[in-house]
């Protein structure tokens, strides 16, 4: 680390200061002249014919400019399996539905003209259930399917499970239950869109896949996607939200092409926990054996999710979770099933962690319960299971750096450290959990690369142009720190361009942990290309040859004679100044070596993974069910912590939302309908709720990374609600198998 300047030391985020002062400009704050403010009227019943809708005295009100239903429309089926239109016809699915949409010169005047459309519905029996659902003659969500289950299924064997239960010292099952999140993030969801003279349409998106977006709402539109330009403005918060093509992207766009002025629509905080996707409701029923030493044998798993109304990108989570099922410890013999159905609840999207928190608790409450089964201590149980370089698991991952074991070690050194004292009446527990994610990319699709462009100019900025977006997570802050090592220059001149699609490379988007990874290593091969460049033309001023030069501190130094130097401004005017100059510009793009999983779902698909394991401690109230965390140690394998300001951050905010999981938070849908839609009623944790956290890095140092780094952004966030568990039932001496583990929950658990 000594003979890095940049890598390794805390830094604060290069938008810290303006969004501490108040000058960022989100995509709430944006307004175009001329704009429109959109609004939508969703459905009042999950499943009902469309028999009639009136828009006539909402046109008829001064100062609305459009009013669109979908046979008003021209529009194409988009999602994950094109099963759905922006604006709806025939017939209502969910109460998310849209069906009619306005657009007027202030946002009142839109909700008024909302309340004058009159729909005739013909109510349908509806599914609430999957298990409904998949009843015979149970009513179909998607007649022409001729089912309600989805076309998406996920099988996978290795191994000989059966054998494993005959040859086991001990067998665990259970039945773990999942219910709905909302990511609540601070900014609800918006789309702007402008349609130009030419047909060309510009749209303002808090998406985080800005080039599939740019495709998919130009099919949506029915338009080619070279007349669609996308523009990111500064995020608060996605947390997976931004995966997807929303209807309401759709028909931001499709009111501004029918008035012919922009268009802004925006959630209110109601609308925000009725339409925004959320984390997909599930069952996970698994069995795992071990032998007399500890050594798992098998693990046989079968998940059933509630795909909703729609497929969307929160049907796929099944993909991580058999990762987990399958890569969580060394485990020889797997087994995974999964059944998708359609229901006439909300579709899900992605969230932060995209399926590994649901298999992780499945799992990790196993391995607690086959350590009380085999009189095995806990951690000693992971230990010896625990994934070492080298490995490869029976999907086919090759894991490469691994510290796993270490990180293990730390979280049980660390736990009981200073342990406040118990008040009377409280019981006390300690849970463990490990994490097992993708660290190196993901490849879900053809390509995982990404792009990125370096410029330096004759002041000695450096402009980074990166196909990365930044939602909040710190990308723009990682990649200025690598290029700025790479070329040897202050990180305070190097700027960060990644907001529009005009003007940006190519890049899949941001989900998996990828950014630093896959997005770094693009920069960092950029910069080397600078970085060659200069070396080259100051060779000739410092009369040397390039190998005898060296960069750092905004020199370019001859190594032996560091007093012979030219500062790197200096170098880019020589360059630029002359006959047959140079240009300091360069790209690359880097496509990490990993391989798509094929048809039995056996593939490389991560340049590296990574590894944490975290440990809780919790007091617990038995005669009310309340639940005090104390202290939560989280261990990281992180490659190499790029920014640890930064990598500390991510995973605060991930402990925030996995405690939150475990313990409170479940958006309450019943017979389709939302009954939480208010933070009053939907209960994150506030700051006075959260515990003494330490953050341990261990830095294995991975040989693909960039600097070595692995990603980090999912981490925090997924063995939290496990560890909770365990450390109840530490406490306690009951399994819990649902979540959220809420008061009443523990309180019925321990008075039967």
């Amino acid at each position: 680390m000594s003979d890095l300047s940049v890598i390794g030391r805390p830094t604060p985020k290069k938008d810290g200061a303006e969004k501490v002062t108040g000058r960022t400009r989100f995509l709430h704050d944006l307004e175009l002249p001329r704009m429109l403010h959109g609004r939508i009227l969703r459905a009042a019943l999950p499943h009902a014919r469309i028999v009639r809708i009136d828009t006539s005295r909402a046109r008829a009100l001064p100062g609305v400019v459009s009013v669109i239903t979908g046979t008003d429309v021209e529009q194409h089926p988009f999602g994950f399996v094109k099963d759905h239109l922006a604006l709806k016809r025939g017939k209502v699915r969910c109460i998310r539905d849209e069906v009619a949409a306005v657009a007027a010169e202030t946002s009142a005047l839109a909700e008024e003209a909302l309340a004058l459309i009159e729909v005739q519905y013909d109510e349908l029996p509806a599914v609430f259930s999957p298990a409904a659902a998949l009843a015979a003659g149970a009513p179909l969500v998607h007649e022409d399917v001729g089912t309600n289950v989805t076309a998406l299924r996920y099988q996978f064997t290795h191994g000989d499970v059966d054998r494993a239960w005959a040859d086991a010292a001990a067998v665990v099952e259970g039945e773990y239950t999942l219910n709905f999140v909302t990511p609540a993030c601070l900014g609800t969801m918006v789309a702007i869109a402008d349609w130009d003279p030419e047909g060309r349409l510009t749209m303002w998106s808090a998406t985080q896949v800005p080039f599939l977006y740019q495709r998919d709402l130009a099919h949506a539109l029915g338009v080619s996607g070279d007349r669609v330009r996308v523009l990111q403005p500064p995020v608060g918060g996605n947390f997976g939200r931004g995966l997807d093509l929303y209807p309401i992207d759709v028909i931001a766009a499709l009111l501004a092409r029918r008035a012919r002025r922009p268009v802004k629509i925006e959630f209110d905080r109601v609308e925000e926990f009725v339409a925004c996707p959320t984390r997909e409701p599930c069952r996970i029923r698994l069995r795992t054996a071990a032998a007399a030493d500890g050594r798992l044998l098998a693990r046989d798993a079968h998940v059933t999710v509630d795909n909703g109304a729609y497929v969307s990108w929160g049907s796929t989570t099944p993909y991580v979770m058999l990762a987990t099922v399958a890569g969580l410890y060394r485990c020889p013999s797997v087994r995974f099933d999964t059944t998708i159905v359609y229901t006439n609840n909300p579709y899900s999207g992605s969230m932060r962690g995209y399926g590994n928190l649901e298999s992780t608790f499945a799992v990790e409450c196993q391995m607690d319960e086959l350590a009380d089964r085999l009189g095995m201590d806990r951690l000693e149980l992971r230990r010896r299971n625990a994934i070492k370089p080298g490995d490869v698991n029976p999907q086919g991952f090759i894991v490469t750096s691994c510290a796993m074991r270490e990180c293990l070690d730390a979280v049980g050194d660390e736990i009981r450290r200073a342990a406040p004292p118990l008040a009377p009446g409280w019981k006390r527990g300690v849970g463990y959990a490990g994490m097992f994610h993708v660290g190196g990319g993901a490849r879900i699709y053809r390509s995982d690369g990404c792009g990125a462009i370096v410029k330096l100019d004759d002041f000695g900025r450096v402009s980074l142009i990166t196909g990365a977006s930044e939602i909040g997570q710190g990308s723009e802050t990682v990649l200025a720190m690598i290029v700025a090592e790479t070329l040897g220059v202050p990180l305070e001149r190097v700027d960060v361009v990644n907001s529009d699609t005009a003007v940006k490379p190519w890049d899949v988007g941001v989900h998996a942990s990828r950014t630093t990874f896959i997005a770094g290593n693009a920069a960092r091969l950029a910069a080397e290309k600078i970085r060659a460049r200069l070396v080259e033309v100051a060779a000739e001023q410092l009369e040397a040859s390039p190998g005898e030069l060296a960069l750092k501190d905004g020199w370019v130094f001859v190594r032996a004679e560091p007093g012979r130097r030219l500062a790197y401004e200096r170098v880019v005017r020589a360059g630029h100044l002359r006959e047959r100059g140079v240009s300091f510009v360069a790209e690359a793009f880097y496509d990490p070596p990993t391989e798509m999983l094929d048809k039995d779902l056996r593939g490389n698909v991560s340049a590296t993974y990574g590894f944490a394991a975290q440990a809780v401690m919790l007091d617990v109230d038995v005669a009310t069910g309340q639940v005090h965390v104390r202290r939560v140690i989280s261990a990281h394998d992180v490659g190499r912590a790029l920014n640890p300001l930064a990598a500390e951050g991510q995973i605060h905010g991930g402990i925030h939302m996995g405690l939150g999981y475990a313990l409170s938070e479940r958006l309450v849908v019943e017979d389709g309908q939302i009954f939480t839609s208010s933070f009053m009623d939907y209960a994150i944790l506030r700051a006075d709720d959260m515990p003494d956290i330490t953050v341990r890095f261990i830095e294995s140092v991975d040989a693909e990374g960039p600097f070595g780094a692995k990603g980090l952004g999912e981490s925090g966030v997924i063995p939290v609600s496990a560890a909770v568990a365990n450390a109840l039932k530490d406490a306690l001496g009951v399994a819990f198998t649902e979540l959220p583990i809420t008061p009443a929950r523990i309180h019925a658990a321990v008075s039967r």
